[in-house]
């Protein structure tokens, strides 16, 4: 480990962690094809050591120059969530999301586009191949998964990020596609009733494949606001809202086009939705909120709900009048960072603990219970839709972030869900939630094999689904309004995240249990 690492305060002394000395009978080697909070993570991990590999030299001198925890920094050109890829060759930059260049005022004001963006921008090159032996944790993009996955033999101790077929629930036309099987299949084997569990996506269909679907439905239902998004970007890129059929007229004359010419490229798919128009507000403003996954198995289905995330709010007052105006209707950080009066130091997040006591004070435990229910409803519904397609390997996990809408009623709607959020911080707290949610992933995976296997709370992850329901131990207070438990199941969202406490406890209890 690099003698100049940087590591945040809140984590233990230099010489603390020299002290422990290597866990296990050996060190644990990492890769990783990023350079943000997720490398500071694994470097600063006591008893890990980082792989040499192309970059490694370069990636060292990065880190050192470093600045401190909760700095906003980058330098690498995104992956297309805001993550900084290290392996892709490319000069670094150090000024790109600095504050003076993502947080400054531009005095401008982009517009939802009425055209579509340009192919994403896609990392210069992959990594060279990795010998089967060199490491046993890889923190690697999913460029290099897709290229590399299908020809690579993994040992029993390797453990890499991404499913193979993970876009089955990130790209947002199949994510629709196949919560729209489940609850076919759902209706036909438990009745119509239960159907009425997968009513949390917005009316939505795939273009250009559905376009004359579309047009029947759109006029079904005249002046009513629609949003078309690419099904495989991020970042607002490409989105445009509309309430005219002729308002996609250009858009439908480019892209749309049939395949007259055997060799034109295939047009890009898009989805269009029906836009939720009365979200709920905080402030006049729209938000909504990012939620963090991990799935460490999908046969049997095994799924861990972080404790901590943000709600994300729009820079502008919300209005219909103005459907163009970015900062109104889009929450992206990578949009509303760059409005005129936004503070990079604040930012535009709130934690999921304070919007459940907002929503706590205003509306009663009751309708936060119903709520919060509803988003692990979403979560497990979203997974149990490709639980059967996703090609399940031991040595794979993920990560995801959804992105969750609340309307005006306080009913959770799923805007997308994201294979790769971004691990870079906009700010101090930003930074301490990401680093904290990476280090207790960490400890989830165990591969220092400290843990017992059979915990329902590691850190900030509490244990949501266990090829089943997991429910909360009894007599369990730690999420409660006016002294009464909000919830039965083993979730948790938005209540009390004392991670360091409760890390300490059962690493203690996990070691008394092996010793006898």
């Amino acid at each position: 480990m690099s003698k100049n690492t940087r590591v945040p305060g809140y984590m233990q002394s230099k010489a603390a962690r020299n002290a422990r000395g290597i866990i296990g009978d050996r060190e644990i080697r990492f890769k990783c094809s990023l350079q943000n909070t997720i490398l500071d993570v694994l470097r600063g991990r006591p008893g890990w050591q980082e792989v040499p590999g192309p970059n490694f030299q370069q990636q060292n001198m990065q880190q050192n120059s470093r600045p401190a925890a909760g700095s906003q920094t980058s330098t690498q050109p995104p992956d297309g969530k805001g993550n900084k890829t290290g392996s892709t060759g490319t000069t670094p930059s150090n000024t790109q999301n600095s504050p003076a260049t993502s947080g400054g005022k531009t005095g401008t004001k982009p517009t939802l586009s009425s055209q579509p963006a340009g192919p994403q921008q896609q990392s210069g090159g992959v990594p060279n191949r990795i010998g089967d032996g060199d490491w046993d944790f890889y923190w690697c993009d999913r460029e290099w998964l897709h290229q590399n996955y299908d020809t690579m033999f993994l040992h029993e101790h390797q453990k890499i990020l991404h499913f193979r077929n993970h876009y089955e629930l990130t790209r947002k036309n199949l994510m629709v596609k196949n919560l729209k099987r489940l609850k076919k299949q759902t209706e036909r084997e438990q009745g119509k009733s239960e159907g009425l569990s997968f009513d949390f996506h917005p009316t939505t269909y795939e273009l250009p494949s559905e376009y004359h679907i579309f047009v029947e439905e759109f006029k079904r239902n005249p002046g009513i606001t629609w949003i078309m998004k690419p099904a495989a970007k991020s970042q607002g890129k490409g989105i445009f809202l509309f309430r005219r059929l002729k308002d996609i007229t250009d858009w439908k004359k480019g892209e749309y086009q049939p395949l007259t010419d055997t060799t034109r490229e295939v047009p890009e798919t898009y989805v269009v939705q029906r836009y939720i128009e009365n979200p709920y507000l905080i402030g006049g403003r729209k938000f909504d909120i990012r939620i963090y996954v991990l799935v460490v198995s999908y046969n049997p289905l095994k799924v861990w709900l972080y404790r901590d995330g943000f709600a994300r709010f729009s820079n502008t007052r919300f209005s219909l009048d103005s459907i163009e105006d970015a900062y109104v209707h889009l929450t992206n950080v990578s949009v509303q960072k760059n409005a005129p009066d936004y503070d990079p130091e604040k930012g535009c997040k709130w934690s999921t603990l304070r919007l459940r006591q907002y929503l706590s004070a205003k509306h009663g435990s009751e309708a936060v219970k119903k709520v919060f229910k509803g988003i692990d409803n979403i979560i497990t519904k979203g997974l149990q839709s490709v639980q059967k397609i996703i090609i399940n390997d031991k040595h794979c996990f993920e990560m995801y972030g959804y992105d969750i809408l609340l309307d005006d009623d306080l009913k959770p709607w799923l805007i997308e869900i994201n294979a790769s959020p971004s691990l870079t911080a906009s700010g101090k707290e930003d930074y301490e939630l990401k680093f904290g949610l990476l280090n207790d992933l960490l400890n989830v995976l165990d591969l220092e094999n400290r843990l017992t296997g059979k915990e329902k709370r590691i850190g900030g992850w509490d244990l949501l689904w266990d090829d089943g329901p997991v429910l909360a131990d009894d007599g369990n207070m730690e999420c409660t309004t006016n002294g009464t438990s909000v919830t039965t199941a083993n979730s948790f969202l938005g209540c009390h995240n004392d991670r360091k406490r409760q890390l300490r406890e059962i690493y203690t209890s996990a070691q008394a249990i092996k010793k006898t």
